[in-house]
């Protein structure tokens, strides 16, 4: 198969955390010595959820809260709360193609558009062996 994403993967751009009180746990991860970097809002199931990401040197953390009526996913779980692993990438779209033609199971028809960060974000996410879920994202 080749060395998939030669030259375009840069590293593990964050984690993914669903959290259940986002102002909490923003107060647990600054005492931690994170600090938020970034703050916004997404649609999930035609409702607002909230997005922070915390960062400590090299390590980001993406704290996110599903809308009000949605949180029952969360508190319903037993065990570990991370939601995916995100890879830092170059170039989203060529990440995507590369994947897709190599017959990775891709969630989302195209790369994905956010307005996190200054300038905004493209993702995709890959659907691995144990349902596990990576993200390949590029920060505009």
């Amino acid at each position: 198969m080749g060395n998939l994403l030669e030259n375009n993967f840069k590293g593990i751009q964050h984690v993914g955390i669903p959290v259940s009180n986002l102002s909490a746990s923003v107060q647990f991860y600054n005492k931690l010595g994170f600090e938020s970097v970034m703050e916004g809002q997404f649609d999930h199931n035609h409702e607002i959820g909230n997005v922070r990401m915390m960062k400590r040197t090299d390590a980001v953390i993406e704290l996110f809260m599903l809308p009000k009526g949605q949180l029952k996913e969360i508190r319903k779980r037993k065990d570990g709360h991370i939601d995916h692993l995100a890879f830092d990438v170059s170039d989203v779209d060529k990440a995507f193609l590369d994947l897709k033609n190599a017959g990775f199971l891709i969630s989302e028809k195209l790369p994905v558009s956010l307005t996190f960060w200054d300038k905004g974000c493209r993702y995709f996410t890959v659907v691995g062996p144990d349902q596990e879920k990576l993200e390949f994202n590029q920060i505009l």
